[in-house]
């Protein structure tokens, strides 16, 4: 399973893949756009995937795919 995040590190939001930082600076909508789209990839490749997204308030939200 390959895990992707976005959540607020350092006052910047940031996506990590399997809990690495890959990008970085980004607002949370384009954050949330990145990981989406990497989640996606990941998924048509077979992976099972987990995206995790902190909201405003702190709070993550999880979805999964695959078994």
């Amino acid at each position: 399973m390959v895990q992707f995040a976005v959540t607020l590190k350092d006052a910047e939001w940031t996506v990590f893949k399997d809990a690495k930082p890959i990008a970085q600076g980004m607002s949370r909508s384009e954050a949330v756009t990145l990981a989406e789209e990497l989640a996606y990839e990941a998924e048509e490749a077979g992976e099972d995937v987990q995206l995790l997204v902190q909201d405003y308030i702190g709070e993550l939200k999880a979805r999964y795919s695959g078994p």
